[in-house]
């Protein structure tokens, strides 16, 4: 009993993942035969779960928008809250934390019905933060595109550039990036005939073509250097900071968004990562503690900067 019921997890797990899968394809992952996968997915469907399947050679499963969320056992207002919340986290500009969120982000979005979809979107847009400054994403736009980079499968979209007419793209997707507060798609375009970045605020109508592909070699490091080549972009910075608090007081203000390391029982060394210098001191000043700047050197800088301002602001009032 316990090997089933970790093997229908692993099943659900699967199907989270990717857009569709195969009945071989997927049997093969799960190390059963095509009937025992079809008792499997059965079970997916008695706990809320709609895998849909098709028959013939071009047949398989796929999980459907609108599924209950077994076993994390969310209602509709926790499922909104989730997703809005994974989606700042994933575009907060804190190193490490992009990729983990765009996947979470991912797998909830794919099972929200159309209605829940909708609220997010909203949400997401009528809300400001610190951490997500730049222009809102729809939640369908960004797990579209994400779930083709996944699914190595091609994808057709609406682009406008910036003092350009729209155009229609068809691309071999590859990574999705958040940097600088924006969404971007780096992708090969099959009518240009060479990788381009894409922002995702100006892509509409993003629709998979049912269409693999081997992918193609990245000309560069990697994809967010790709992107801040191509867009001018500043990489991010990473600052540290000994802070004459407590390690727990600390972590209770900053989060998941620093590395908090213990000095003492009074104090603790914090590191941050941000593509703006901005939010570290705007972090450092909610602790409200003394603390000495460690660098970078630009960092020092800015909270100088940012001390100077507020000095003189307060001059008036003495």
């Amino acid at each position: 009993m316990a090997n089933t019921s970790s093997r229908t997890l692993r099943l659900l797990s699967l199907l989270q993942t990717h857009r569709h899968w195969s009945g071989p394809e997927l049997a093969g992952r799960l190390g059963v035969s095509e009937r025992t996968l079809r008792r499997d997915v059965d079970r997916l469907r008695e706990l809320g779960y709609p895998v849909g399947a098709a028959r013939g050679t071009d047949g398989g499963y796929q999980l459907a928008p609108g599924a209950v969320l077994p076993p994390l056992l969310l209602d509709d207002e926790e499922a909104v809250a989730l997703a809005v919340g994974v989606g700042d986290a994933a575009q907060s500009g804190i190193a490490g934390m992009e990729e983990a969120s765009l996947r979470a982000l991912t797998k909830v979005v794919r099972v929200l019905p159309p209605r829940l979809r909708a609220r997010v979107d909203a949400l997401r847009a009528m809300t400001v933060s610190a951490a997500a400054s730049g222009p809102v994403v729809g939640a369908g736009v960004l797990t579209a595109v994400a779930q083709a980079c996944r699914d190595e499968e091609r994808l057709r979209f609406g682009y406008t550039a910036r003092g350009s007419a729209p155009t229609e793209r068809e691309v071999e997707p590859h990574r999705v990036v958040a940097l600088g507060g924006r969404w971007y798609l780096v992708a090969y375009d099959l009518g240009r005939h060479d990788w381009r970045s894409f922002r995702l605020d100006r892509l509409t109508g993003p629709t998979a073509t049912g269409t693999r592909f081997r992918p193609r070699l990245l000309p560069g490091e990697d994809a967010v250097a790709f992107v801040q080549e191509a867009t001018g972009a500043p990489a991010p910075y990473t600052v540290e900071a000994l802070v004459h608090a407590s390690a727990d007081r600390v972590r209770q203000t900053v989060g998941h968004w620093g590395t908090v390391e213990p000095v003492d029982e009074s104090s603790c060394r914090l590191t941050m990562t941000s593509a703006s210098l901005d939010w570290p001191t705007q972090a450092l000043g909610n602790v409200g503690a003394e603390f000495e700047v460690l660098g970078p050197p630009e960092f020092a800088a800015h909270v100088r900067e940012w001390g100077a301002r507020f000095a003189r602001a307060t001059r008036a009032a003495t």
